[in-house]
């Protein structure tokens, strides 16, 4: 398990939300769709690690993907555990990319939208969120338009909440016969509190009779290894 010393460069707040830009080595950045635990010795009143995913990678450290606590200040030190779980994984025959946010936010989906046009992949964005600060070689298209774009990939990238998972055949115009025509992997957004160290049950996703914990089996899922 690896621990390391961060510290908060700059703070944001938009439309609601707050982010961190996060100094720290090299090796304590997530890859896309990974995570660390980040806590502040500073912070009394929270005394618990929180998840934080990127929105940005940089050469000495992350942006944060939101929320961050509302406690940090700039300057603040940090103790980061990680990164942990499972990341995106692009295979190298991907020529054609749908991804999908149905969450409040898609910044945790901007790493692994960057890494695709940096391999030369087409890329196309699905939500009903406004988009804003886009790559501009990305279509943005709203979510229902989506069933009819699976033909056309070879990969789908989902971000979404558990609950969503359920939904997810309604909104892809599926029955529960039928089957994705291309691989899929999915983020699901649980609460993680122990980051693994427990495996307190708290981050509980659905596979056939049995489960998986989203903090050491995802946070990133094949689709089709889970029930939906």
């Amino acid at each position: 398990m690896h621990h390391f010393d961060a510290i908060v460069r700059e703070l944001r707040f938009s439309h609601g939300a707050s982010t961190a830009r996060i100094k720290c080595a090299p090796a304590a950045i997530p890859v896309p769709g990974q995570y660390v635990m980040a806590w502040s010795p500073m912070d009394l009143d929270a005394p618990l690690a929180i998840p934080l995913f990127a929105s940005q990678i940089e050469p000495d450290g992350f942006l944060t993907a939101p929320p961050v606590p509302r406690t940090w200040e700039p300057g603040s030190i940090l103790e980061l555990r990680g990164p942990l779980g499972r990341g995106f994984d692009i295979p190298s025959s991907t020529r054609r990319l749908v991804v999908v946010s149905l969450e409040d936010t898609f910044d945790r989906l901007i790493p692994v939208i960057h890494q695709a046009l940096e391999q030369d992949i087409a890329v196309t964005f699905f939500s009903s969120l406004p988009v804003r600060d886009f790559p501009t070689e990305v279509e943005i298209y709203p979510l229902q338009e989506l069933a009819a774009a699976l033909p056309w990939a070879d990969l789908i990238i989902f971000d979404l909440a558990l609950d969503d998972l359920f939904q997810l055949r309604k909104l892809l115009h599926m029955s529960p016969e039928d089957h994705l025509p291309c691989p899929a992997q999915a983020l699901i957004v649980t609460k993680i509190i122990c980051g693994g160290l427990a495996e307190c049950g708290a981050c509980l996703v659905p596979k056939g009779r049995t489960y998986r914990l989203s903090c050491v089996d995802g946070p990133v899922f094949d689709l089709n290894d889970l029930t939906w």
